[in-house]
């Protein structure tokens, strides 16, 4: 259902990862998932080492943080993060590069994994594993199927077809063996015997490497997928490879039978249980057209995103927007000393008339947006049921279904900000509907 065919961009996918030196000074949000922030355990002035638990995860929904780097810390303060708003962070001033001891640092695969299922998933919560794709949920969370529900199969979300974007893609080939291990401890932590590897066709070199490991690792199927963004959508990657219709929320992928996980997150599994190596650096891919020398860097955590800009040639003089994310998902930034995150896969520089946005008309009722809204929704309709501030409606028009893909806004003629009212209007709902569960439950 609907979906769209952007321009690929995919400037940086035969650049291979180089590692980013170490930052000076890092700042490490407390917020860096969906759920609730994490709480500090560390106070200014505190010595912390790489690897060590400095926030842990409170309650269910949440997810630990460790040092990227050894250091002293320097306060325990808010801070503007990309977009300009202030939240709580960890600033962390390096001195040398020294290690909690449990970790294995060694490159030696570690194929055979002997913990239970339930251990499996401890070691996941332990090591501040998140969805890396963007979405950021717990994986703790998401490997824990909850009573009366049945996993039946894994899928791993290679897609990436975001444009511009190519750090899933290079983690596929360069870490591959590593990768499909951590699909074998994944299916062993949520019980199945089947896992898929979704990958669409403009990445015939992942496939081919993938499909020639995959050989020696039963119930393991790389499966190449048609090129239409959003295909790596949770629900979109779902039917594609199964054929099955995950409900409007709230149900979820556990409903028919399915766990989505993002590939670069099964890579961090494979390190979180095999090598004791918690969430600390991602792959993470600078790109844009204007850009001297487009990359895919391993990055520490709390890296200044500007430092990763300088390492692909520094901020053209036409550079326009810069962009936390690919163009159709990412968010523009106001301030370039925001941190890398667990969820930033990607930054992407727009140039020029790239970066422009044109000038809003009318609406034409022409319905492009309807056909191209892979949900089934009609833009249109909750752009201006938001701006109305109709939010009885806006809920009733199943704008929780929303998964900001930006479909509908590349494809209107008359070049209208409907995700920007319709991400407006999900936001306000989803708050509407928490504070009406809340003064439902039961008062302790």
């Amino acid at each position: 259902m609907g979906g769209v065919h952007p321009s690929e961009n995919k400037l940086s996918r035969a650049k291979a990862i180089e590692v980013l030196p170490l930052p000076e000074v890092v700042q490490i949000p407390l917020a860096q998932h969906i759920g609730a922030p994490a709480t500090a355990k560390v106070a200014k002035g505190d010595k912390v080492l790489t690897g060590q638990l400095i926030a842990e995860a409170t309650g269910f929904m949440s997810a630990n943080i460790h040092a990227p780097i050894s250091g002293t810390v320097q306060s325990v303060d808010l801070q503007p993060n990309g977009q300009g708003v202030r939240q709580m962070m960890i600033t962390i001033k390096r001195e040398g590069d020294e290690w909690v001891d449990t970790i294995d640092r060694s490159t030696e695969l570690k194929k055979e994994c002997t913990l239970a299922p339930q251990e499996i998933i401890a070691k996941i919560k332990e090591a501040g594993i998140v969805g890396m794709g963007g979405a950021t949920f717990p994986t703790q969370v998401k490997l824990s199927v909850p009573p009366g529900k049945k996993a039946e199969c894994l899928i791993i979300n290679g897609v990436e077809c975001e444009p511009y974007l190519t750090s899933d893609h290079r983690t596929m080939l360069e870490h591959g063996e590593e990768l499909l291990v951590g699909v074998t401890i994944l299916m062993k932590a949520i019980g199945v015997s089947k896992a898929y590897i979704g990958i669409e066709n403009n990445k015939p070199d992942a496939i081919a490497h993938l499909q020639q490991l995959a050989a020696s690792y039963p119930g393991v199927e790389v499966t190449p997928l048609k090129v239409r963004y959003p295909q790596g959508g949770e629900k979109q990657l779902i039917a594609a490879v199964t054929g099955r219709q995950v409900p409007p929320p709230p149900a979820l992928p556990i409903d028919v039978g399915a766990v989505v996980c993002n590939a670069s997150t099964t890579y961090a599994v494979y390190r979180a249980v095999q090598k004791n190596m918690p969430l600390i650096e991602r792959v993470v891919t600078i790109t844009g057209k204007g850009l001297k020398e487009p990359k895919n860097l391993l990055t520490r955590m709390g890296t200044p995103i500007s430092t990763l800009i300088e390492a692909a040639g520094g901020l053209p003089e036409n550079a326009g927007k810069v962009i936390n994310g690919g163009p159709m998902m990412g968010r523009a930034m106001v301030n370039l000393d925001s941190p890398v995150t667990k969820g930033c896969s990607g930054i992407t520089v727009m140039c020029g008339a790239e970066a422009e946005r044109k000038s809003a008309g009318q609406c034409m009722k022409c319905a492009k947006c309807v056909a191209a809204c892979p949900m089934g929704l009609e833009p249109y309709l909750l752009s201006k049921l938001s701006q109305k501030k109709k939010w009885d409606e806006v809920e009733a028009q199943m704008i929780t279904s929303c998964i900001e893909c930006g479909c509908c806004q590349s494809t209107c003629p008359a070049y209208l900000p409907l995700l920007d009212w319709v991400r407006l209007g999900k936001q306000t709902v989803m708050g509407i509907i928490r504070a009406r569960m809340a003064a439902a439950a039961p008062k302790k």
